[in-house]
C-alpha cells in the first residue's frame, strides 16, 4: 500500500533506461531529447527529463536525475547516465561504468563479477534501446553514476559484496513512498548472501552496536552477521526460507526482551512493553512489590539493570533470554534452533542462554560463565 498524500518517484533502473534511450535517439535520429517516455514492467508509462552530457563521433552520453519522490532514499538527486556507442555486433550489450558497483559475492540476482545492474533494469534498458534501433543495428550501452562510489558508502552494498558504486535497481520502475516493505526486503537479501557464502548459523542483530560487538568483540564471522533492524519475525522467516539451521539473536536487552513477550516487530510505536515484561519475570522469580514498582517506573531498560543488580536478580535476564529463544522457535514452528544474547549499551554481555552457547560454538565462540551471584556478567570487563 502506498502512503497517502506522498509523491511517487522513479528508480535508478528507470533513469538508466531513459538515459540510454535518449542517447540512442541522438545516434539514430540526431535528436536532442529533453524528455523521454519509457515503459515499466507494470505497464505504466513514465516520462523522465534527460539532458545531454557529451557527444562525439559514433557515441553519445545522456543523464537522468534520480527522483525518489517522498521516499527517504540516499540516491535521490543522483545523476544516472548512459554512454551509447555503435557496435559492429547487432543487438544491445550492457556494461557497467564508473559509479556502478560490481558484485563480488554470490547470492544476489546478478552473478559474481558482473556490474550490479539488476535483471529488471537490464530488461528495461534492452527494451527501450531496441525500440529506437533499426533492424540489424548494434550498440554498447555503458551505465555510469557520477558520485556513485561516494553514495554507495551510505548503503548496504558493502555488506552484500557490491563494491565500487551503487546498484541499478527497481522491480516496477517506480519508487513508492512507503518503504517499510522495501527496507525489509533489502535486509532479507543479507540472508541470501550469507547462505551463498556457506553460512548456516547466523547472528541477527538490530543495529550497528550489535554488529560491532558480534564481529570485533566476540569474533563471529562478518559474513554470518545480519542486520535485522526491528523486523525480527520477518528475518526469522527469511532464514527459514533460505535453509538456515540456527540463529543467534544478539542485541541490547531493551530491544530483545520484547521477543520474550511475543513481539516480533520491536519498533516502539508497534509495541513497547519492555518494562512490563521485565517486571513480570522479576515478580515470577520472587521480586518484591517495591522492586517491581521500581522496574516499572524506570525511564529505560538500561536503568533497570542497577535495580536488578541491587536486588540480586540478575538471573531475570537469563530467564528472559531463554524465553525469547523459546518464543522465537515457536514463531518459526521449530524450524530454526535459536539462542539469545543480551547486551548493555557498552556492549557487555548480560546474558546468554543455552541456545546461544550451542550456536556460539558453531560460530567459534564460547561465552564466559556468569561471575559470582549478584553481578552482571562482564561487569569487570568479562564478556
Amino acid at each position: 500500500m502506498i502512503a497517502p498524500n506522498l509523491r511517487s518517484g522513479y528508480t535508478t533502473g528507470s533513469c538508466a533506461a531513459a538515459a540510454a534511450k535518449a542517447a540512442v535517439l541522438r545516434l539514430v535520429a540526431d535528436l536532442d531529447p529533453r524528455r523521454v517516455t519509457i515503459g515499466t514492467p507494470t505497464g505504466r508509462l513514465l516520462e523522465l527529463p534527460v539532458h545531454r552530457r557529451a557527444t562525439g563521433f559514433g557515441w553519445a552520453e545522456y543523464v537522468a536525475t534520480k527522483d525518489g519522490g517522498d521516499d527517504p532514499d540516499v540516491t535521490h538527486g543522483l545523476l544516472v547516465g548512459a554512454r551509447v556507442e555503435w557496435s559492429a555486433q547487432p543487438g544491445v550489450l550492457i556494461k557497467g561504468g564508473s559509479g556502478v558497483g560490481v558484485v563480488t559475492k554470490p547470492g544476489l540476482a546478478v552473478p559474481v563479477g558482473e556490474p550490479a545492474i539488476n535483471p529488471v533494469p537490464r530488461s528495461m534498458i534492452q527494451a527501450e534501446v531496441r525500440e529506437v534501433l533499426h533492424p540489424g543495428q548494434g550498440v554498447q550501452v555503458t551505465i555510469f553514476v557520477p558520485r556513485g562510489e561516494e553514495i554507495a558508502r551510505r548503503t548496504m552494498n558493502g555488506r552484500l559484496g557490491i563494491v565500487g558504486g551503487i546498484s541499478i535497481l527497481g522491480t516496477t520502475g517506480v519508487v513508492e513512498p512507503m518503504s517499510e516493505s522495501a527496507f525489509r526486503r533489502s535486509l532479507a537479501v543479507q540472508v541470501g548472501v550469507a547462505v551463498a557464502e556457506g553460512h548456516r548459523w547466523l547472528v541477527l542483530t538490530p543495529g550497528r552496536m550489535g554488529e560491532k560487538v558480534a564481529i570485533k568483540q566476540l569474533g563471529f564471522p562478518p559474513g554470518a552477521v545480519v542486520l535485522m533492524s526491528n523486523f525480527v519475525g520477518y528475518l526469522l522467516e527469511a532464514c527459514v526460507a533460505r535453509g538456515v539451521k540456527g540463529v543467534l539473536l544478539l542485541g541490547h536487552h531493551g530491544k530483545l526482551v520484547k521477543v520474550a513477550g511475543g513481539v516480533f516487530n520491536t519498533h516502539s510505536r508497534v509495541a513497547d512493553a519492555r518494562l512490563e515484561i521485565i517486571a513480570a519475570h522479576a515478580a515470577a522469580l520472587g521480586a518484591s512489590s517495591d522492586v517491581v514498582q521500581r522496574v516499572l517506573r524506570a525511564n529505560t531498560a538500561e536503568a533497570v539493570l542497577p535495580v536488578l543488580r541491587e536486588a540480586g536478580l540478575c538471573r531475570v535476564l537469563d530467564r528472559l533470554a531463554t524465553v525469547a529463544s523459546r518464543r522465537a522457535e515457536e514463531y518459526t514452528q521449530g524450524r530454526l534452533r535459536i539462542g539469545t544474547v543480551f547486551l548493555d549499551l557498552q556492549g557487555t554481555v548480560l546474558a546468554a542462554d543455552a541456545g546461544a552457547r550451542e550456536i556460539g560454538r558453531e560460530l567459534g565462540w564460547v561465552p564466559v560463565e556468569r561471575p559470582p551471584a549478584g553481578r552482571v556478567q562482564g561487569e569487570e570487563g568479562v564478556d
